[in-house]
């Protein structure tokens, strides 16, 4: 073998990569579909509207998730975490266990 081939040789080539359905991200299908539900349970069922406007209102709250969280979703995720607080406490040593006097 040539010395300029990597001494690695990828074995499965689907490591790594993000699991897909179809054309779509694979972690992106719950939220649109929590979005399709709640769209259809305003829209429909709320407001009476019909079935163009709630179409129309449900691809636009699924292209502005997607638009909004990417492949990398806990880019734009991760922004609501709250941060941890870290403080300083002193306390006073207690032992866990009574220490008794040794028996002569």
């Amino acid at each position: 073998m040539s010395e300029e081939k990597s001494s690695f040789r990828k074995v499965n080539q689907m490591l790594g990569a993000q699991p897909n359905f179809g054309p779509f991200p694979a972690d992106q299908l719950l939220p649109w579909i929590a979005i399709a539900m709640l769209s259809y349970w305003i829209c429909k069922l709320l407001l009476g509207l019909n079935w163009v406007w709630t179409g129309i209102i449900m691809a636009w709250g699924i292209s502005s998730w997607w638009v909004l969280t990417g492949s990398k979703a806990w880019r734009f995720l991760s922004k609501f975490l709250p941060v941890p607080t870290w403080s300083r406490g002193f306390a006073l040593y207690q032992r866990v266990t009574v220490r008794t006097k040794a028996r002569k």
